[in-house]
């Protein structure tokens, strides 16, 4: 792995020879390879670093929103209960009634006029014609990248549901327009402020786990009845990327909280992935049991394999393992797994092995388990216990990320994460896609920080 790039093409295209390719299938996967070195490449930026953007506070932040389905509706109600931190200016969804449901959840302000609906532009005039500070944007994965780059365009910060981007040009071009013009460009990756996540990361802060070597993490959770579903996914979006598309294509729930408890972007940085998917047929299947007139009936050949499983290694030599599987019939899980040289810890069900605990060999007890969750426990936890309880959102981790992200603003501090954090953890969608296609070969994943990753520094929600 010590050779040039270059030198990978050449060792690969003869790799290819050897395995008795034809010639044309091996030239043609040697200009593959030659494209997939061209879009891993580092790019140069005409603009300052924006690691530690720090702006004018902003005592009410004026917030918008795009996209009103389930996630959307979840926003409004949480910086609703923020008021008068942030107050809602505008709303924004293409169908109407998703704008009526978001309404009835706003009980502490008034309710935002005029409405922005039933226009695939409609968005863009709300950027346009609205003043606004904030936009929150929870909708399809594909529309992303087109709208928080307007909106930065527009001097309005973004926050945007995961993943943030889907091809490895469009996290150059948030990287890049974040630069450009100086505005947060944060992802939701709301498993970040888990009550579990915080109470590792706040233990690995404090020595307990030693030095980190290796994590695991993952997307397991069955959707085929959500994925089928006539309205819970608006024009079965996230089921046609199914049809398309094998890749991990939900990478960040699992690998957001294992990048902050292995400083990625503050000490170290992920290097290279290899992925590879199982055969997919879970999908064919339970389109033969869905209703007559299902417009995916008896589809088949789904491109995305049941269970996607990507391995990283960071530059530090760490180890990471991500899966993906949202078709198998089995219980949620992230996994969510982290090993040193001083201890282990494993989730659902969350349990912790110590070295000078029986040199590890056995979990804590109950007993032991808890005084470490009590003496850990992030604070943040304890100090918004009430509103956590109050206003919930996955067992409280919506409301403590959305008070983060507003307070932040009001303070006008560095976000917990950012551009550079939004776009590390998202382009594992289309470098696990290339790893595949090009026969679960190592990939190299660029550096968007361009070289401002060495520095250790605490994570901002640990300051």
């Amino acid at each position: 792995m010590k050779n040039s790039r270059r030198s990978f093409i050449r060792l690969s295209a003869s790799s290819a020879a050897l395995l008795g390719l034809p010639f044309k299938q091996l030239i043609s996967y040697d200009r593959a390879l030659q494209e997939a070195d061209r879009l891993t490449r580092d790019r140069p930026s005409n603009a300052t670093h924006v690691k530690n953007l720090q702006l004018n506070p902003i005592p009410k932040v004026k917030v918008g929103f795009i996209g009103l389905g389930n996630r959307g509706q979840n926003h409004v109600h949480l910086v609703d209960a923020l008021y008068p931190k942030a107050e809602i200016v505008s709303l924004c969804d293409i169908q109407s009634k998703k704008l009526d449901e978001a309404k009835k959840l706003i009980e502490n302000q008034v309710i935002p006029s005029p409405d922005y609906s039933n226009d695939a532009s409609a968005w863009r005039d709300m950027l346009d014609n609205e003043e606004l500070d904030l936009v929150i944007i929870s909708t399809p994965w594909n529309s992303h990248v087109e709208m928080a780059v307007h909106a930065m365009e527009n001097g309005i910060h973004v926050a945007v549901e995961v993943p943030i981007a889907l091809t490895i040009d469009d996290c150059w071009k948030l990287v890049d327009t974040a630069e450009k013009y100086r505005t947060h460009c944060m992802m939701l990756e709301n498993v970040c402020y888990g009550r579990e996540e915080l109470w590792l990361l706040n233990m690995v802060k404090h020595g307990i786990f030693g030095e980190i070597t290796h994590g695991e993490g993952a997307y397991i959770h069955d959707l085929k009845s959500l994925l089928f579903s006539k309205s819970y996914y608006y024009d079965y979006w996230r089921l046609r990327h199914h049809q398309t598309t094998d890749a991990n294509l939900y990478p960040t729930h699992g690998l957001g909280p294992i990048a902050q408890y292995m400083d990625i972007g503050k000490g170290d940085r992920m290097q290279k992935l290899v992925s590879m998917s199982s055969v997919s047929k879970s999908l064919d299947d339970y389109a033969r049991h869905v209703e007559a007139d299902h417009p995916f009936r008896d589809t088949s050949n789904f491109a995305h394999g049941d269970i996607n499983t990507t391995m990283i290694q960071t530059e530090r030599g760490r180890s990471i393992v991500l899966k993906h599987d949202v078709v198998t019939p089995r219980p949620y899980s992230r996994i969510n797994a982290l090993g040193g040289t001083h201890g282990y810890h494993e989730g659902y069900p969350s349990r912790l092995a110590l070295r000078d605990n029986s040199n590890g060999h056995r979990w804590l007890d109950e007993k032991a388990l808890n005084e470490m969750r009590n003496k850990y426990n992030h604070p943040i936890w304890n100090e918004l216990k009430e509103p956590i309880t109050k206003y919930g959102g996955h067992g409280g981790m919506d409301f403590v990320q959305m008070y983060r992200l507003i307070d932040c603003l009001n303070r006008g501090v560095a976000l917990d994460m950012n551009v550079y954090d939004a776009v590390d953890w998202s382009v594992v969608v289309p470098l696990s896609k290339l790893s595949i296609e090009l026969g679960n070969i190592p990939i190299s994943i660029p550096d968007f920080r361009r070289g401002q990753w060495q520095e250790k520094v605490d994570w901002n929600i640990m300051k």
